[in-house]
């Protein structure tokens, strides 16, 4: 088999490979010994002193990638490290066989070893693994980037994850906190009795939200679907069906922009629950916004940026129009009017004020003045009919529907309804959404004909919501862009120069 290699490094890597080889040792091998990690030992002797550990006699077998390594002739310190931690270790030529000395001399940065031996402490306190067995066993044939830099270049991280995991221990942290939020919240859900479900990520109708949806084509059918959007249409389908409490953690795509809150393959969770409404999701995603950053964090209060964030506090709550006035410094009558509320629209340069609908521009106008300065976890309730066509209308007040976006630090993280369960207004919002589509609104819902004939078997009073994994972990990291909590976030391809 032949192989080229782009510059001299990588074809010194394969030398020392081939010299692995000639000794009769397997550079790939795929059976290795290891009994433990690194964070193991760690956390069972690190606090041990010199005379224990000589009198203990504390055998371990680890395995993990060469990231230091301080040859000395016959023998040599290197550090190893694995998914948990660094842990040093103490080779010397006549502590091993020959034929693993030599493989060691061979052995490369970033290189994976496994290694066996007993527990002691340097002249200088370090924990060191005195090692009488030695494993090679796999060959890095690029170097890691520079030990003390790490990967700081903002492009590189993102397009190598790998590299940005390996190098930076901050990124590694982040990613096992999302985990960990991701965990606490399904056990929240769990002793509220819901049931995780799973639905269909291709839809033949995109529906549940106003996006662009992503399309693809499935041959055997010959028919064109959707990336889905969100899954809400199909989770309500499982409350007509009987299952009262029902959520779903997973993917939704929306053919938009990208930015440091988008990315256009994001995590949502949604959940829904029969003779509930708008009261009870408020009660619920504040409770467990609150015990998940009590859990993950340890405290309630925690930095974002600038910001001191209070989990712990009441969450504040305004009406869409209270907040508009409040940080717009408008009267009430003014948004209420659509023509005064035009006027506001155009001293804001707000594109499309003349043409857009009074339900849009006011969801324009709130966005333009009032979400910059919604910091601490903040409802926004009662907004206009137009923009929320699966959510029921306030009794007397029919202008605006049963809704609450939260927001914090000016982010919206949650949005829920008051479900309707009327078919008859269901199907009416649907039309008038497709008339928007006719209207060149792209963004506006399709009529599905099969949940209103679902809906027509009868849906019983509901509550749901959205909640943005990916933008609760922002927060509850630090982390500036939704681009630091994706693991692969969508890129550009890579371009040569």
């Amino acid at each position: 088999m032949s192989q080229s290699f782009d510059n001299e490094f990588t074809a010194q890597r394969h030398r020392n490979r081939q010299a692995i080889e000639e000794l009769g040792i397997d550079a790939f091998p795929g059976k290795v010994v290891r009994n433990e990690m690194v964070d193991a030992v760690i956390k069972a002797h690190g606090e041990k002193d010199k005379e224990t550990l000589e009198a203990e006699k504390v055998r371990v077998e680890v395995a993990g990638r060469v990231m230091l390594n301080r040859p000395m002739g016959k023998a040599a310190f290197a550090t190893l490290q694995d998914g948990t931690g660094r842990l040093q270790f103490y080779l010397r030529r006549d502590s091993v066989d020959d034929a693993a000395f030599k493989a060691y001399k061979k052995t490369d940065l970033g290189d994976f070893v496994s290694v066996g031996g007993t527990l002691f402490r340097t002249k200088t306190g370090e924990l060191t693994v005195q090692v009488d067995r030695y494993q090679y066993l796999s060959k890095a044939y690029r170097p890691l980037p520079d030990k003390h830099a790490g990967l700081k270049d903002t492009e590189l991280r993102y397009r190598h994850r790998s590299l940005d995991l390996l190098t930076n221990p901050e990124v590694r942290d982040t990613f096992k906190k999302r985990s960990n939020i991701i965990r606490a919240i399904r056990d929240f859900m769990t002793e509220r009795d819901y049931l995780e479900v799973e639905t269909p990520m291709m839809h033949v109708i995109p529906g549940g939200a106003t996006a662009r949806p992503f399309t693809t084509h499935h041959n055997a059918l010959d028919m064109e679907l959707y990336m889905r959007i969100a899954p809400e249409l199909h989770l309500k389908r499982l409350i007509i069906g009987g299952l009262d409490r029902v959520y779903e953690i997973n993917r939704n795509f929306r053919n938009e922009g990208i930015s440091t809150q988008h990315n256009p393959e994001f995590t949502m969770m949604e959940w829904y629950e029969a003779y509930a409404n708008l009261d009870v999701m408020k009660e619920m995603v504040e409770t467990m916004i609150r015990e998940v950053v009590q859990k993950t964090c340890g405290e309630t209060k925690l930095m974002f940026g600038d910001f001191e964030l209070d989990f712990g506090a009441p969450f504040d709550s305004y009406t869409m129009i209270e907040a508009t006035c409040k940080f717009g410094n408008f009267t009430e009558a003014q948004l209420l009017d659509a023509d005064s509320l035009r006027d506001v629209a155009k001293k804001l340069h707000i594109e499309d004020a003349d043409t857009m609908e009074y339900g849009y521009l006011l969801a324009e106008v709130f966005e333009s003045v009032a979400e910059p300065h919604l910091i601490h976890p903040t409802f926004i309730t009662e907004h206009p009919i137009a923009i929320s066509p699966l959510t029921k209308k306030i009794p007397g007040n029919e202008q605006f529907v049963e809704r609450f976006e939260l927001f914090c630090a000016g982010m919206e993280i949650a949005n829920a309804y008051t479900e309707i369960n009327d078919p008859l207004d269901q199907r009416q919002r649907f039309e008038d959404q497709m008339r928007q589509r006719d209207e060149g609104n792209d963004e506006a819902q399709f009529l599905d004909e099969d949940f209103l004939w679902a809906m027509e078997h009868g849906m019983p009073p509901t509550g749901g919501q959205g909640l943005g994994i990916d933008r609760l972990v922002m927060l509850l990291t630090n982390s500036a862009s939704i681009r630091d909590v994706i693991l692969f976030p969508l890129m550009r391809p890579h371009q040569e120069s």
